[in-house]
Order: structure tokens, then sequence, then C-alpha cells
């Protein structure tokens, strides 16, 4: 007999998502996050190989960060109807093609085929695939495990998918040197990751079981994933939040009042990040005096991306689960941390003093982002899973439309005026935090 919700356990109230699946929920996240860190550790390189402004550079993004913010949404409806497992590999597909065919623009470009200004804008197209068919990837994921996890664990659990994008982030720029060969040179990293993507699509699609089309967490729904493992009392910890899990949820909308201090909050904060992230290459070069060889770029760049990695990885592993920071206070902490990293970035002369104001503003937005992710997630019911985990998609995406492109400009004019403007940024997120986030306590409790 199904047990009320009032005498649910914790246990009861949600579905544990066994090792093995955990496993490839972290793989498919973790190939496409290192894949293009990796990317980002070479693309300075390779542009100043070009002889192409860093602004062009920046700007061959923008394409593909429109159309995520664009699809993300429609990809987590569709993930409702057609499961998470389908559109994991929808996005896995669109990474794939996408990055292949990004690496054989760049060959061309780098070898005489094709002008600086050409390989851009064949680039720029191929990227596109990513923006367009990867998106469909992170909302299936989150929706996979919101909709597996009570609403207490929901921000430790989210950390922790996070994470896999933090570890990523740790081996792109660590393997990107390794993976450079005399005949691919450059564009190594491509083809290492392309075919890297591929062994997961495949381990994807045999190992993980097809899901029941259907709203996040109904009962019926979990039992076909795990079979004989499944809790048969699924349905009332839906009923937690107040939704009957045979009707359909509204479709939610980027300015529902729920969800809105969260993701003015991520959108803010996701424009500092990534015109921050945007300027670190070219920094590098700079600071370093490395213009005339950018070959030797690529070492240095990856060393201070992978510093940032592991401060990342040290926030959502470390710091999350052991202060048990809930959503606004770890978005309030991360925020305030990245801000004195970014200060710190702004003067940083050397290679050790980049590398470490990296690491702390990577440390701050390691905790801002699972923060603002759960924020948004814990604001809505447990059937809204999958709508909610594709809008924050959107928001993610759509701070890498022209915050980069923007930031390298700014940062090539006048770099006060680019770091000022980041800060500025910061504080908006603080002052928002600080008036209109709804409290710890009040989002976690059970409903």
């Amino acid at each position: 007999m199904v047990q009320p919700p009032e005498t649910l356990t914790p246990i009861a109230q949600t579905s544990v998502i066994t090792r093995g699946r955990l496993l490839l929920l972290f793989l498919v996240t973790l190939v496409t996050a290192a894949g293009n860190t990796a990317m980002q550790s070479v693309m300075p390189a390779i542009g100043t190989a070009l002889k192409v402004e860093d602004f062009w550079i920046s700007l061959a993004y923008t394409w593909s960060a429109l159309l995520w913010m664009l699809c993300a949404p429609m990809w987590a409806r569709r993930s409702d109807r057609r499961g998470r497992k389908a559109m994991m590999a929808v996005g896995l597909m669109g990474f794939i093609s996408s990055f292949g065919l990004c690496g054989f623009a760049l060959y061309l470009g780098l070898n005489g085929y094709l002008a600086g200004i050409g390989t851009l804008l064949l680039f720029a197209l191929c990227r596109s695939l990513y923006g367009g068919f990867g998106s469909a990837a992170p909302p299936a994921v989150q929706a996979y495990v919101a909709a597996r996890t009570s609403r207490a664990e929901r921000t430790q659990s989210l950390s922790l998918i996070s994470s896999s994008f933090g570890l990523g982030t740790v081996l792109g720029p660590a393997l990107a040197p390794m993976l450079i060969v005399p005949a691919l040179g450059l564009v190594s990293p491509f083809a290492a990751f392309t075919l890297i993507a591929v062994i997961v699509l495949i381990a994807l699609r045999l190992r993980l079981p097809d899901d029941t089309p259907a709203f996040a967490a109904r009962g019926d729904v979990m039992a076909a994933p795990f079979s004989a493992n499944s809790n048969s009392r699924m349905q009332s910890a839906e009923e937690d939040d107040g939704v009957q899990s045979d009707v359909p949820p509204a479709k939610l909308s980027w300015g529902d009042r729920r969800m809105r201090s969260w993701l003015v909050a991520g959108l803010l904060g996701g424009h500092a990040q990534a015109a921050t992230m945007g300027i670190v290459g070219f920094l590098v070069l700079d600071r370093l005096g490395l213009r005339a060889t950018p070959e030797l770029g690529a070492a240095p760049t990856g060393r201070v991306l992978m510093m940032g990695a592991l401060a990342t990885l040290l926030a959502q592993w470390g710091l999350i689960p052991m202060l048990r920071l809930g959503p606004r206070s770890s978005c309030l902490w991360g925020i305030a941390l990245a801000a004195s990293g970014i200060a710190i970035l702004s003067v940083a002369g050397s290679e050790h003093t980049i590398a470490i104001s990296v690491a702390l503003l990577s440390m701050g937005f390691g905790l801002f982002r699972p923060g603002f992710t759960a924020g948004a997630s814990l604001s809505v019911s447990r059937a809204e899973q999958g709508q909610s985990a594709g809008i924050v998609a959107s928001v993610n995406g759509a701070a890498y439309i022209a915050a980069p492109a923007i930031g390298v400009w700014l940062y090539g004019h006048n770099p006060w005026i680019g770091f000022a403007g980041i800060e500025a940024l910061c504080l908006s997120v603080v002052v928002l935090g600080w008036r209109a986030m709804t409290s710890d306590e009040e989002l976690t409790a059970a409903r």
C-alpha cells in the first residue's frame, strides 16, 4: 500500500541512481566539458596563428550560444515526452558532429587552404551544430537527477553533476597539450575528443535503459529504468510537491515569478563568468609576452585553466557538501569569492598570480552555479523539472552569446573598463540575492 506523503521517510521519497548509471551521466557531461575547455586552451594560439584579431575569435562562438539559448528549452520539453536518454544521445551526436567538423575547418585554415576569416566563418557554422543539438543533453541529465532526488538533497545532487563539468575542465586543458601530434598540430584535441565522445555515445546506448516518456518522477516511469529495484512509492514523492502525476504541467516561461530571481542571478553571474573566461587565454599571452610565439601559449593557458577547474571541483565536491550550503548561501558566497578573484586577475602579471586568481574566481563560480541551478529547480514542482532544466540551460547559453566577445573587446580597448564591468555584474548579483532570493530553509523544506 502506498504511504501518505507525510509518513514517507527520506529514502522512500527519492529513487537511488545506481553507480553505473551515475557514471554514464557523469561521462555525458564530462566529455563535452573536457572537449570545450581543451578547445578554449588552444583557440587563442590558433587565432594568433591565423592572424585573426582576438575579438573575432570570441565572436565565432556567438551564433552557437544563441542557438543553445533558443533550443535548450525545446529539447527539455521534448525530453518529457521522448525520455531523457534519447535527448542525451541527441546532445552527444551534436557534440561529435560539431567538434569533428570544427577541427577539420581549423585544419584547413592552419594549412593554408582557407583564409583566416573564411576559416572562422566555417568554424562558426560547424560550431552551431553544438548549440542546436548539443543543448539537448544538459537539460536531460539535470532533469534525470532532479526527478530522482528529494528536495533536501537537490543542491548536493546537482552539485555532483555540475562537478562533472568541473572535472572535464581539469582534464581538457591538462590533456590538450599532450594530445597535440605533428600530423594534426593544434587541432589534435578536436580529433581526440570526437573519438572519446563516440565511445561515450555507444556506452550510453548500450548501458542506460530506455526511460518511458513521461513527466518527471512519476512512479510508473521510475519503474522502467530501475526495474525490480524501483521504488513503487515514487508517485507519492511527487505529490509532496503538490502536483498530480497524471496532469501535464503548464508550460514554464522565463518570467515565471517563482524562478525569476534565480534566473536573473544566473544570467548576470553567467555573463560575468563568460566574459572573464573569454579574456583569460588572451591575458595569458599578453602578460607572459607570448604574442610572437603563440604555439607556446597553449601550455601555460592550459595550466591556468586547469588550476581554475581544480578549484571548481574543490568547491563542488568539498565545500558545498562539507558546509551543507543551500542555494541562496551558495550563490552569495560564491559570487563574492568570484569578485575577489577577478580583482586579483586584473593586476596579475605572472603565471603564478594569474593561476591563483583564476583558481579563486573559479571556486566562486563553482559555488554560484549549483546554487542558482538548485534554486531554480526547488522553486518549481517535481513535474516541472524538465522544463526548469531547459530554462536553466538556456540561461547558461545566453551568457555566451555576447559576453565573451564584449569582454575581449573591452579588454583590448581598456582592460580596466573590462574588469570594472565584470565586477559590476557580480555586485548586482549580491544585491539581487540579498533582496529577492528565497531563504535556504524555505526552499529545502518538505512540501
